[in-house]
């Protein structure tokens, strides 16, 4: 395997695991703010979702990447590299998600909610801007794309919260 696709491999995995905890972490959390759960609760049902899912996604990425490249090859392969992706993917999950996370820890609920969905939106824009500068991309465009994109799954998790309380 050259050591560009080795690269691109840690990038996507890295790229994944933060747009992922983004999005679905202030998604869940902000339906639970939406839906009048207790602000413990919230934070407390946060720092599962993280470390489940965290765990969750390196073994799928992991599993993913190793039966990918056996595929390609039409062998069985060394499973070092599908190992770093996984502890790319479990350490990115783990640290993005917190970015929503933190408010509900620091701030009532309704200044919590606000904060945790502008801290993922910039943290998205973010990532674009990042993952652009290993491409050589348009960073601007970039930014604006994974913001958005990764903007359409918080709001249906904000709808989700409003339509359980109705």
């Amino acid at each position: 395997m050259s050591t560009k696709s080795a690269r691109a491999s840690y990038i996507r995995s890295f790229v994944f695991g933060v747009e992922d905890s983004l999005s679905s972490t202030v998604g869940l959390l902000s339906g639970l703010a939406i839906a009048g759960v207790a602000r413990d609760t919230i934070f407390i049902t946060g720092v599962i979702l993280i470390l489940v899912e965290a765990v969750s996604m390196s073994v799928g990425d992991f599993l993913s990447e190793h039966a990918s490249e056996e595929y390609l090859h039409h062998k069985e392969m060394s499973s070092r590299r599908s190992f770093f992706d996984a502890i790319i993917m479990l350490f990115s999950y783990t640290v993005a998600g917190l970015v929503p996370l933190a408010p509900y820890l620091l701030f009532p609920t309704e200044s919590a909610l606000e904060l945790s969905i502008s801290f993922s939106l910039g943290a998205l824009f973010l990532l674009g801007i990042t993952s652009a500068r290993f491409s050589r991309l348009p960073l601007l465009k970039n930014g604006f794309r994974t913001f958005l994109i990764g903007g359409i799954s918080i709001a249906i998790g904000v709808l989700a919260g409003t339509i359980v309380i109705l």
